[in-house]
């Protein structure tokens, strides 16, 4: 069994290859294949591989052709940064210099990066629907919702994941004294905008004595970033990404005063490959160090000046998320998990009020049949508003990718809740325009 990495050269690889290292993997797998378009920093991931340790990997191959990579892929993991970090600046710093939200996914910036990586993910699905029609894509990459849905359009077996849903499922279920699997639970939403509203165990609803409990509460990173008698009003708790929506004026001021998480990203990365080049021998030291200090700066933000990320709170990953979907499909063991699918993927649609090919995010039950979603109760009032705003706005990203038409894009751009003025819309989307050249060539 081939595995396939898009983004090879990228820096959570490691995280990735980490997984797949388990002597006692359930998966016949034989090769993993790194795959990006920069051989310097594909040769470095190598070293940080080979220094790490991981003893049990099957065989690791390199390339930076497109078709050769996919050929012979059953599992394709996409986390392409189209751009890289200098473009995740742009789109950040364009848009809070305008008084608005710059976040990778939220928001301007997330469509920004959408704008720019939308044809290349298209072009990744349609060399798996040319040369590898019976792989699956796992979609990683952000802003992760829009580019499902856009390579979806291309190809069907596709899905995206996310570890924030279940990682919040998982702390709550351990709050509550239950391991996840002796629980039910509902979640539904978009990519980084969904709600827990139920923990079910034994046919009683725990959430609510979670939310009644400090004690229990304050192990929640969600509910410590929105604040208790927030997360008590709605009666559910949001995800975490729910902070810039809930708290948008704070978290501008916030981020705009200091060194947005793309400046801190390119400068720690490229300190990070620059050293490791220079000194190969050294490069998993210098791969450790620089991941400790990303997880633990991880939505600073969010959090009081000086207070530090709790290890509880940085536990699991996407790439457990994406190892356990993977062994789902391969190896058929059910499993239970929150995907990136289809509307329509169920006997009915998930949210009634959004086109069939809506891409939202819901627990699912995987096994060697594929992917069926669990229909989860009506959504509604303000949760559903705010979720077919963003899901319209999304779909209005899509399109201006796929047409190059810019008017769509600035559509999409005024229309999202969190940008406050038509005029503001179209001079950052001029601003994108002028001063990233793969977003130029989107609308050229």
């Amino acid at each position: 069994m081939k595995l396939l990495l898009v983004g090879g050269g990228g820096f959570r690889v490691p995280q990735i290859l980490s997984v797949l290292a388990n002597p006692n993997l359930p998966l016949n797998l034989t090769e993993v294949c790194l795959y990006d378009v920069a051989d310097d920093r594909l040769a470095v991931m190598k070293d940080v591989v080979n220094q790490l340790g991981y003893m049990n990997l099957p065989t690791v191959t390199t390339t930076t052709d497109m078709v050769d990579a996919v050929k012979g892929a059953d599992f394709i993991f996409s986390a392409m940064r189209i751009g890289g970090t200098c473009g995740r600046v742009i789109d950040e710093r364009e848009a809070l210099t305008r008084g608005i939200l710059g976040q990778e996914t939220v928001g301007a910036g997330g469509y920004a990066y959408a704008f720019r990586t939308i044809p290349e993910a298209m072009r990744l699905a349609e060399t798996v629907k040319q040369h590898a029609p019976d792989a699956w894509i796992i979609n990683f990459t952000n802003p992760a919702g829009i580019i499902t849905q856009a390579m979806r359009t291309v190809h069907p077996r596709v899905t995206g994941i996310c570890d924030t849903p279940i990682g919040l499922v998982r702390r709550a279920s351990l709050i509550a004294g239950f391991d996840e699997k002796d629980i039910t639970y509902d979640y539904i939403g978009l990519n980084h905008l969904g709600w827990l509203r139920s923990l079910n165990a034994g046919g009683d609803d725990v959430l609510p004595s979670i939310l009644a409990d400090d004690n229990q509460l304050v192990r929640l990173e969600e509910a410590r970033t929105v604040g208790f008698d927030w997360v008590r009003a709605l009666g559910m708790i949001p995800n975490e990404y729910l902070y810039y929506y809930y708290f948008n004026r704070e978290s501008v001021e916030k981020i705009s005063t200091g060194q947005t998480r793309g400046e801190f990203l390119q400068a720690q990365q490229g300190s990070f490959y620059d050293a490791a080049q220079a000194d190969p021998a050294r490069a998993g030291d210098l791969w450790t160090q620089a991941h400790n200090e990303r997880e633990a700066t991880y939505m600073a933000e969010s959090r009081d000046e000086g207070e530090s990320r709790r290890e509880e709170d940085m536990g699991g990953g996407y790439e457990h998320v994406a190892l356990e979907l993977m062994t789902a499909l391969a190896a058929g063991t059910p499993a239970r998990m929150i995907l990136g699918v289809a509307n329509n993927d169920g006997d009915s649609l998930i949210i009634p009020q959004l086109r069939d090919d809506a891409v939202v995010e819901v627990p699912c039950v995987v096994d060697s049949n594929g992917i069926t979603p669990i229909n989860q109760g009506p959504l509604s009032g303000p949760e559903l508003g705010l979720v077919t705003s963003v899901k319209a706005c999304e779909e209005l990203v899509i399109d201006a990718a796929i047409s190059g038409d810019k008017t769509l894009a600035w559509r999409a751009l005024a229309a999202h809740p969190l940008v406050d003025s038509v005029a503001v819309a179209k001079d950052v989307l001029d601003a994108y325009i002028d001063k990233n050249p793969q977003i130029a060539k989107t609308f050229e």
